[in-house]
């Protein structure tokens, strides 16, 4: 195989692990370069190949039954005389107390750290869609033939309403991968822009939207249900808070 590419891309393009300007001009190169486009199909088959054998086994039980008795005749560990005991567990309730207050201060910058990680993701993920035969795994505006094309594909059955009416006709919807897990995306129109209503399944607590921008494009997130959603869109602010309400409602 000639194309460079193929050896130095392709594979970072195939395991989604490019960011969204240089995947977008990989596929510009794609649509030029048969070789490479080739070899992408071919990795694709060879997925769908792996993913239909469905090539697991489980462990025998001969196996876990030696790995149990491997523990169970393990060297015990040695008990430290009593008052070494007491000074170690002095030493590590300090040692805890300190971790524990360090723990706390990081969270807080590990959550605005994890938001920004997300928004990013999800902006780029938008930014993938618009480009040619990304938007739509099923094209429809009947909210009726979108939610039960989800059955199957998710274990979770994600909320498709279309508000056609009130300025977002539904267009259809996909699966996508977001913090490696396959998630459902909306896709609304709003006048002459589109919006990705990102949907997946949450144990927190429901959530007021949060909103901001990247790259040019708003975002707005939120927890409500057992679901968080994210709308994503280069359309006003207001729009996107507009939709939350309709979602919310």
């Amino acid at each position: 195989m000639s194309c460079d590419r193929a050896d130095t891309v392709l594979h970072a393009y195939f395991d989604n692990e490019m960011d969204s300007l240089g995947a977008a001009e990989f596929e510009r190169h794609l649509e030029q370069c048969v070789e490479c486009a080739g070899a992408l199909a071919a990795l694709k088959d060879l997925r769908s190949s792996v993913n239909r054998a469905q090539l697991y086994q489980k462990a025998p039980a001969l196996l876990r039954k030696k790995i149990l008795v491997d523990v169970a005749a393990a060297r015990p560990i040695e008990i430290a005389p009593a008052r070494a005991t007491w000074q170690w567990l002095a030493i590590a309730a300090v040692v805890l107390l300190f971790i524990s207050v360090g723990w706390q201060v990081a969270s807080v910058h590990r959550g605005e750290d994890s938001n920004a990680v997300l928004a990013a993701e999800l902006v780029d993920a938008h930014l993938r869609s618009l480009q040619p035969g990304h938007l739509s795994d099923v094209v429809s505006t009947d909210q009726h033939t979108v939610k039960p094309w989800f059955d199957g594909k998710l274990d979770f059955a994600p909320p498709v309403r279309d508000f056609a009416e009130q300025g977002f006709p539904l267009q259809g919807g996909r699966l996508d991968v977001i913090h490696g897990r396959t998630i459902a995306a909306l896709v609304y129109g709003r006048r002459k822009h589109l919006v990705n209503v990102f949907i997946w399944p949450t144990t927190e607590r429901d959530a007021s939207p949060r909103t901001g921008s990247r790259q040019g494009y708003q975002w707005i997130n939120w927890r409500q249900g057992g679901m968080e959603f994210c709308a994503v869109s280069d359309t006003s602010s207001s729009d996107l808070e507009q939709l939350q309400r309709l979602f919310r409602d």
